[in-house]
């Protein structure tokens, strides 16, 4: 008979040695994973989204965890009990309904904030790292953490210690930004204080998850001096805070996919860092080696090689997707030594978690606890100190008191947009609102909405627009034939009713026994137009294809060179049906096709920017709330604000009327067009729930900006990457056309006030090679209001036996001074800061000279002294 564990004692039996809590965790692992079998073995190493509400999904055998899809709708406080509640059961059938009873680890996105309805939204990642403030990161931490266990949650997939090479890249705003040390020590602050919590953190995604052109996931072919010099610090310093999980990248790294790199997962977490953790794959990627990366024939031999090469557990998103893995396991492709280590792994962190002895919580501390007015008031301070003032010509902010009439333009200013990976908070300010709410009865904020964001001049044509004849009737759609060659030769080996021609094949083939990168298709049917004019219709996406109006080519792009979209006008008639033919088709995939006109697009941006620009003229200062669009796997290839917010800009700016842009977004944004026509900047990142408080307090002056800048600020797209802390070039930073130079420079941001430095010392000034030196000096607020500086030292290397970078931040202060309050700052220098990678890449600290800097951004140095480090 089958005892389950509760069973055993009730019965009278003896509780199993791994249900001691008295012994030695080593020694539980050991005897329950003597007990398990094989199926049991392969599902601790395995994870997915999901609940117990499928009932053909068979979780007898457990699972290594959950991230667990709400049941309800509940919303707010609700929300986070009910979460809790339903956390509670699902461990209840784990603990008390399996063989073995073994704990699940819930699991969950926390990268500002749990992503989960009532909790609280800080400021997105890269505002946090503008902040320039680890106590606040450790301060926001611990509420994150607090309010993720309260529900039960047990580990989280955050934070992001990427390192932002290129502002394309659409993921900027999950980083600490570009820098190393910066990066480290915003990461050390997050992964130490929610560890500290008993919960897991997962830095990610390990070791490079931005390649060439700023594109996500792209191949990652840097030197290993490239990586141990930038790449790595950011995880080895998570890892030194206590970080139990790493999570692995999607891409490859010198050919090899990161998931299955043994040289990364192996060689260096596991044992040149002697990781103890578990290494988990980022979601779907273990089989990416198949599909994307064509380096496996099968995802059996892909999880195969991922685990004998130092991956722990597989991250699917369904619970479908566990066959394939399964199979590796069953068939013998895995050494039980290899699975056996990992499993251990997984037990040793689920004992010591805790998890099976207090598997539960108290739903009404998650109600307590998630949107907590504590935290709310620290995401509204975290928005404040994160806020950066890049221009400020004539001291136009802070606004002034005095002001009856203030116009607030951009769809920006009501969107209150969080950002990637955000939660639903319960009640989110915008910063209409905020500025609405700070002016009061002071002045009259109105508010127009500009041309929008974004301003599409055609859409994909509807379904309720076509129609086909399937099987002797009429139904919506077209009728699309696919053919296993791309010259649209012989019977379709699929055939069937498309309800829109919108589809991108990138990973998944058309339809079975087609070919990803070799076929061709035929949609036929009927089109009705739903006004009558011209009408532009065509299509959008890979080349080549060609499309019949009425049986008359009207586009004719038959041929395979680049993507993108065509279009042509014709007159179409309001509820007239007009025959429509598109032929496809793609001989190296990742194709894209989609058909698309341009009815029912509202063109009305000019006269939404006339309506602005009445409002700016009747108003003493227009606020102008422009963003960008950015996220996960969609990398920008321009930099300039999207749709017609320049235009707006300009147009806004033309009238007279003193203009403050105000930018929300993850990273960076070129502004030539439009920066010397406007008066203020300034930067408000994501700035979570309560940001339109805090820009609000931010442009009236009830706080003073301090934020500063993780990222560098490229004047063209042309000149990027570009980041402060590049080695030396063989000639100059130039180029004909342009400077090297950013727009705005790393660690740059604007006060209110004003900041002098003075009386630097190096202490002792001569030092051995593993001896510290205190480096001081004084910073004064010589302003008249009160406000915070960050005092940044960077360091140059004079000589050195290996190219160094010309600037390198190693150390960086947030004080707050009050008028005429002068400050001591000091900072240490020792091995860590000084050391380098040799010739054979050993880290060592050489001899020679090393210029101190000290200043307010990496191109603003205030005071410069030397430090000698003797043989």
């Amino acid at each position: 008979m089958l005892l389950l564990p509760g069973a055993a004692a009730a019965q009278g039996q003896p509780s199993p040695p791994y249900r001691d809590p008295h012994l030695a965790i080593d020694a539980r692992v050991q005897d329950l994973l003597g007990r398990m079998t094989l199926r049991e073995k392969f599902w601790q190493l395995f994870m997915i989204p999901g609940n117990l509400d499928q009932p053909a999904q068979d979780f007898s055998s457990g699972i290594f965890g959950l991230q667990i899809v709400p049941a309800g709708s509940d919303t707010g406080r609700i929300a986070a009990r009910a979460q809790a509640i339903q956390v509670n059961a699902i461990q209840r059938y784990f603990v008390e309904r399996t063989r073995l009873g073994i704990p699940i680890v819930p699991f969950d996105e926390a990268l500002h904030g749990l992503v989960r309805e009532g909790a609280t939204v800080f400021p997105q990642a890269i505002a946090l790292a503008a902040t320039w403030d680890t106590a606040l990161v450790a301060r926001v931490a611990g509420a994150i953490a607090r309010e993720s266990r309260s529900r039960g949650v047990r580990q989280v997939l955050s934070p992001v210690t990427n390192i932002a090479s290129d502002v394309r890249w659409g993921r900027v705003e999950e980083t600490y930004g570009e820098d190393p040390l910066l990066t480290s020590a915003m990461g050390r602050a997050y992964v130490g204080t929610v560890e500290r919590a008993g919960i897991v953190t997962t830095p990610k995604h390990f070791i490079a998850n931005v390649g060439e052109g700023g594109r996500d996931s792209y191949p990652i072919e840097d030197s290993e001096r490239r990586l141990r010099e930038y790449f790595f610090p950011p995880f080895t310093a998570a890892v030194e805070a206590g970080a139990r999980a790493v999570m692995s990248a999607y891409n490859s790294v010198d050919g090899t996919p990161a998931t299955q790199n043994r040289w990364l997962l192996t060689g260096q977490l596991k044992q040149a860092w002697n990781f103890g953790g578990i290494i988990i794959s980022d979601a779907a990627a273990t089989g990416g080696a198949t599909v994307l990366h064509n380096t496996e024939a099968s995802t059996a031999s892909a999880a195969s090689h991922a685990l004998t090469s130092g991956l722990d557990v597989i991250f699917q998103s369904s619970y479908e997707q566990y066959f394939p893995y399964w199979d590796a396991f069953d068939r013998g492709l895995i050494p039980d030594s290899v699975i056996d280590a990992s499993v251990s792994r997984v037990l040793h962190l689920k004992f010591a978690l805790g998890l099976f002895e207090s598997p539960y919580v108290d739903p009404d501390s998650a109600a307590f606890w998630n949107g907590h007015p504590e935290h709310r008031a620290l995401a509204l301070e975290a928005a404040r100190a994160a806020t950066v003032l890049l221009k400020n010509q004539r001291n136009l902010l802070p606004l002034a008191d005095t002001l009856h009439a203030i116009a607030v333009i951009g769809t920006d200013a009501i969107e209150a947009r969080l950002g990637g990976y955000s939660g639903t908070a319960t009640r989110v300010v915008s910063i209409l609102d905020g500025f609405r709410q700070r002016a009061g009865r002071l002045a009259r904020v109105r508010y127009a909405p500009g041309p929008g964001r974004l301003s599409p001049e055609t859409t994909g044509i509807p379904a309720a627009q076509l129609r086909t004849t399937r099987d002797g009737r009429t139904v919506a759609g077209l009728t699309g034939e696919y053919f296993d060659n791309p010259t649209l030769s012989g019977t379709p080996r699929l055939v069937r009713a498309d309800t829109a021609v919108d589809f991108v094949w990138t990973l998944t083939p058309a339809g079975p026994e087609i070919p990803l990168d070799w076929y061709s298709v035929r949609w036929t049917g009927s089109v009705t137009a739903t006004a009558s004019g011209i009408t532009r219709i065509g299509v959008a996406g890979s080349d080549g294809y060609r499309l019949y109006l009425d049986d008359r080519l009207v586009i004719d792009n038959w041929q395979k060179r680049s993507s993108g979209e065509r279009l042509v006008a014709l007159p179409l008639r309001a509820g007239r049906s007009y025959a429509i033919r598109l032929e496809y088709f793609e001989t190296t995939g990742n194709g894209r096709v989609r058909l698309v006109w341009d009815a029912g697009v509202a063109r009305t941006w000019r006269q939404q920017i006339d309506t602005a620009v009445v409002l700016a003229r009747r108003s003493q200062v227009a606020i102008v709330v422009a963003g960008i669009e950015e996220g996960e796997f969609r990398d920008r290839a321009f930099l300039r604000l999207p749709g017609h917010q320049e235009e707006l800009i300009q147009a806004v700016a033309q009238t007279g009327t003193p203009v403050v842009v105000v930018l929300v977004g993850g990273s960076a944004v070129t502004m030539s067009p439009w920066l010397e026509q406007v008066r203020g900047v300034v930067d408000v990142w994501y700035p979570g729930e309560a940001g339109g408080q805090a820009v609000a307090a931010v442009l009236f002056g009830d706080e003073n900006p301090a934020g500063r800048l993780p990222i560098t600020f490229p004047i063209s797209e042309g000149q990027l990457p570009l980041h402060y802390n590049h080695k030396p070039t063989g000639r100059g930073d130039d180029y004909l056309d342009l400077t090297g130079a950013p727009l705005f420079p790393f660690g740059f941001g604007l006060s209110y006030t004003t900041f002098a430095y003075s009386a630097l010392t190096i202490t002792p000034a001569d030092i051995s090679p593993e001896g510290t030196a205190i480096v001081s000096c004084m910073v004064r607020n010589t302003g008249r209001r009160a406000g915070a500086e960050v005092v940044q030292l960077y360091l140059r290397d004079l000589l050195a036996s290996v190219a160094r970078p010309v600037l390198e931040l190693q150390g960086f202060q947030r004080i707050h001074l009050d008028p005429g309050e002068e400050q001591e700052v000091t900072f240490t220098l020792s091995r860590q800061q000084l050391r380098m990678l040799d010739a054979q890449m050993h880290w060592v600290v050489e001899s020679g000279e090393f210029r101190v800097l000290i200043g307010a951004s990496s191109r603003d140095i205030r005071l410069r002294g030397l430090l000698t480090v003797r043989e």
